[in-house]
């Protein structure tokens, strides 16, 4: 039975695979990896496009003086990567708020809110950021004729603040409300936004953001291999094509949807931050350099409490939070070496010490399921609903006792 066996399979014919095969199935997985490729960047660049005349003709960011700010009456439209389109429109003083910088009526309480792109509210209308949400709230709680007028900006970090604090008192506050995140704590001393410099070829034109993607393939090569030998071209044209994928359409639309799980955000975060957010302030071991910033706002803050002080206005200070760490106090765990406490900890003592208010609504996180949901999963700016519960968690805290003018009106107290 096995020489059967033995002889049926020796006479059994060899499959062969015929020569054309050779060229198609290798062609075949080329073209299916192109396609892949062709249609992700498709998705990325229709879902994740970024688009709008907003940093050029509503805000300036090359006033060394002044820092950066808007431009009194324009109106612009912008669409961020992860966002939908918006509105911005500014006052006559270049703020975005429809209230007026000079004038206010008799019996009004006004608010003027301070800080950078959170507080400017980018990537959501108006009436749906925090300072546009708060003054009804208040009003209700208080009983008073509350409004609040929005003065923060893009890039408006800590050193602006401190040079402009006259524009802040020409918003006639009643009460300055300064929400700072982990973000303006590291560009404190910031004035201008930051770009890296470009390396460029003399007589090679850049295609710009908006070309093809070949032509800028092409533009790739030929700044690659500028004045370097073959081996150094490759070197920098791989370089420079993963650099430029990093920060594409499709890397960006994978880790949008990675992002959305709450563990995997937290890994990625802590690893470094996505977005290139800076992770130092959470360490229980800070760096030099990181002690040196805190020490640097700690003497913008006694600057800018020293003023209103001065001018008799009372100023109160807030932390909001990254993304990653309202994940990490909704998930109730994080590593011994971070601690998501560890800022909102340090921001109360410098703010204290120095005559001012400081309200806490990083506690108020915890017992909101997956919070970080409500902020962009790369951007890390609040959504809608992210400014909501913000507005939500400042109002309790501003109407809970700590500043007198916003006590909770007794007809109030059982809404």
């Amino acid at each position: 039975m096995n020489k059967l066996q033995s002889s049926a399979n020796s006479d059994t014919p060899v499959q062969t695979l015929p020569l054309r095969d050779w060229f198609l199935l290798p062609l075949l997985s080329l073209c299916t990896i192109v396609f892949l490729f062709v249609a992700l960047r498709f998705l990325g660049n229709h879902l994740f496009s970024a688009f709008g005349n907003l940093e050029d003709h509503c805000l300036t960011f090359h006033d060394a003086v002044h820092g950066s700010h808007g431009i009194p009456n324009t109106v612009c439209s912008a669409k961020f990567a992860e966002s939908v389109p918006h509105e911005y429109r500014f006052n006559n003083c270049g703020h975005r708020t429809p209230l007026d910088c000079a004038q206010k009526s008799p019996g009004t309480f006004r608010i003027v809110t301070i800080g950078s792109s959170y507080v400017f509210g980018q990537s959501v209308a108006s009436d749906q950021s925090f300072p546009g949400l708060l003054p009804a709230d208040l009003s209700l709680k208080t009983g008073r004729h509350i409004e609040v007028y929005n003065e923060g900006a893009d890039y408006n970090f800590t050193h602006n603040i401190d040079l402009n604090f006259n524009d802040i008192l020409a918003a006639k506050p009643d009460l300055i409300l300064w929400a700072v995140t982990p973000f303006d704590v590291k560009a404190a001393s910031q004035t201008l936004q930051l770009k890296p410099p470009k390396y460029t070829v003399p007589g090679l034109v850049d295609p710009g953001p908006h070309s093809s993607y070949l032509a800028r393939v092409k533009y790739n090569l030929q700044l690659s291999f500028a004045g370097k030998s073959f081996l150094g071209g490759l070197q920098a044209f791989w370089d420079l094509e993963a650099t430029q994928f990093d920060a594409g359409p499709i890397a960006l639309m994978l880790r949008h949807y990675l992002y959305l799980s709450q563990s995997q955000y937290v890994h990625a975060y802590l690893l470094g931050g996505p977005g290139d957010r800076d992770t130092i302030f959470l360490s229980t071991n800070p760096t030099p350099e990181w002690k040196a910033k805190l020490k640097q706002y700690d003497i913008y803050i006694a600057s800018i409490a020293a003023k209103s002080k001065a001018a008799g206005i009372p100023l109160v200070v807030t932390m909001i939070p990254q993304r990653g760490q309202t994940a990490m106090l909704s998930m109730g765990s994080w590593p011994n070496d971070v601690d998501p406490y560890k800022l909102d900890n340090e921001l109360r003592a410098m703010v204290t010490s120095h005559g001012a208010t400081y309200i806490d609504i990083l506690p108020g996180f915890i017992n909101i399921p997956n919070p970080e949901q409500y902020f962009l999963p790369i951007d890390g700016h609040p959504i809608p609903q992210g400014h909501a519960i913000i507005a939500n968690l400042m109002s309790n805290q501003l109407t809970s006792g700590a500043v007198p003018q916003l006590q909770i009106h007794p007809q109030a107290q059982g809404k």
